[in-house]
């Protein structure tokens, strides 16, 4: 991987670090407990706080810098391909209500950030989904007419402002692009003026769904709330076995700064080349532009992430001459069997808990839209798109069977598949790599660093016993089957794992 490549951290998280907040030492009571401060989470608390809830958003690392400060934090109701598929799946009526609800979404965002004077790079920008090859140009003309239908001001083009010809594009207007943690931080910050909580570094590891709900902390403190939102991108508690319903793919960020002259002036994506992702943001005094280049979708912890940073620099420097790519990152995304996101009763027995979750690679429109549909719900508002987001929904789940099978057949191949492929001894494994190696007759987890020393772990994730991969650019140990993700001495970057993968010595 050349060094332009090298991982390097979320822009986002470089220019906005934000203050820090206390974790949770004592017990506490509130009317709703937030678990997750990302876009979702907080977007929620936000709204039930200004609907009259006392509200604790309850985070196990900082608000706003895990997979929503790695973002790309494009703001559109067209999301790729999606709305010939949903009129077909879900009904003309289906199709109308997602693009409603994304929608009000943006609407809504757009003026808290004229209400609060956020300073946040707020752009409002059209969205393209394009593709370069002919043979699938009736494919978008078909989404166009489909978003259309659906009520967005959608249009076939074939001209836009990339540096390259495509052979055509769905565009739809209304869109934004924007700084995501300046406008998180700000929500945070009046939420807290409105009397809301915020906690930071507080792993919740335990419900009990009681009147109130319970939750233990692994600070000791318990939060009693009388409604629970689980908004931690992968429910950290899944007792409706969403897990089936769910598959975690990582994405590469790559990004740089272009001439002022070179700027695309929209929002594009590709579903050719494995996905390809563009857009700009704001950089310095000097009118340049930062280039966001997002692609190379691939299963935590499978194959050489290295060697996809390599194609997707390449790539960015091939459609930009003269870019530099300074920045460096990789996100996670939650990809729901039968496409629609998973918001609402967390299970069908469920009174007081709720979850939101699946948003596809389309979190921050889906997030914020979270936080408008779960406030209703919990203040018995009601709103008209409960249904077609409910987690506890079946029949969707019949007709898209097919994918439903395949994430399964995909799980169960890691599972028993990747207990039986041979294992490389722990003195094979050179300086900056980590492998799944054989050591006293027993698997285990091993990173040697650039000093030489071992640092050996466990390989069974914590969450459902899937054997962890390495990866390499990253220098993470991850779970293929659900997307946990953990540190080099075993430690938890992201769940749906609560617990470290267990040390261990060679």
């Amino acid at each position: 991987m050349t060094e332009n490549a090298r991982p390097s951290g979320s822009y986002w998280l470089e220019t906005a670090p934000g203050e820090p907040h206390p974790a949770l030492t004592e017990d506490l009571d509130v009317d709703v407990a937030v678990i997750g401060g990302g876009v979702a989470g907080l977007s929620a608390a936000y709204e039930l706080t200004r609907a009259g809830r006392s509200v604790a958003v309850l985070e196990a690392g900082r608000i706003a810098a895990s997979v929503t400060g790695h973002t790309t934090a494009k703001l559109t109701a067209q999301h790729t391909l999606v709305y010939d598929k949903l009129r077909r799946t879900r009904g003309p009526e289906g199709a109308r209500l997602y693009a409603r609800s994304q929608t009000e979404a943006i609407t809504r965002a757009a003026a808290l950030v004229d209400e609060l004077g956020i300073d946040c790079d707020w752009e409002p920008r059209s969205a393209y989904t394009y593709v370069c090859d002919a043979g699938r140009v009736d494919e978008v003309r078909a989404e166009a007419a489909a978003a259309k239908e659906a009520g967005l001001p959608a249009e076939f083009v074939t001209e836009t402002g990339l540096p390259f010809p495509v052979a055509g594009a769905v565009r739809v207007a209304g869109g934004a692009q924007f700084h995501p943690r300046k406008y998180l931080l700000a929500l945070a910050g009046d939420l807290l003026a409105r009397g809301g909580l915020i906690f930071e570094n507080t792993v919740v590891h335990g419900l009990d769904e009681g009147e109130p709900c319970r939750l233990s902390t692994d600070t000791g403190a318990t939060v009693r709330a009388r409604d629970v939102v689980v908004a931690t991108h992968y429910p950290i508690f899944d007792r409706a076995l969403l897990f089936t319903r769910l598959s975690p793919r990582r994405e590469l960020v790559v990004a740089g700064p272009l001439d002022a002259g070179q700027d695309i002036d929209g929002m594009y994506i590709t579903p050719d080349e494995g996905t390809r992702s563009a857009r700009t943001a704001p950089l310095d005094d000097t009118g340049r532009r930062l280039l966001i280049v997002t692609g190379e979708h691939f299963t935590p912890g499978t194959g050489d992430t290295r060697e996809r940073f390599e194609r997707l620099s390449g790539w960015a420097r091939g459609h930009f001459p003269g870019v530099t790519l300074t920045h460096a990152w990789a996100t996670q995304d939650i990809d729901p069997t039968d496409t629609v996101p998973m918001v609402g009763p967390l299970h069908p027995g469920a009174h007081h808990t709720y979850v939101a979750t699946g948003f596809g690679g389309w979190g921050m429109s889906g997030g914020m839209m979270a936080g408008l549909l779960l406030t209703a719900q919990i203040t018995g508002a009601g709103s008209p798109w409960s249904e077609l987001y409910d987690p506890r929904r079946l029949r969707t789940q019949v007709r898209e069977a097919p994918q439903f099978l395949q994430t399964q057949a995909e799980v169960a191949r890691h599972f028993v598949g990747d207990r039986l492929r041979p294992a490389p001894p722990v003195d094979a494994l050179p300086p900056g790599e980590g492998a799944v190696v054989r050591a006293g007759g027993d698997r285990v987890a091993v990173y040697r660093d650039e000093a030489g020393a071992l640092h050996a772990v466990s390989p069974r994730c914590t969450h459902l016993g899937c054997l962890v991969g390495f990866n390499a650019a990253e220098r993470a140990w991850e779970c293929p089957c659900h997307g946990s993700r953990f540190d080099t001495d075993g430690k938890v970057i992201e769940g749906p794992a609560t617990k470290p993968l267990e040390r261990r010595e060679i």
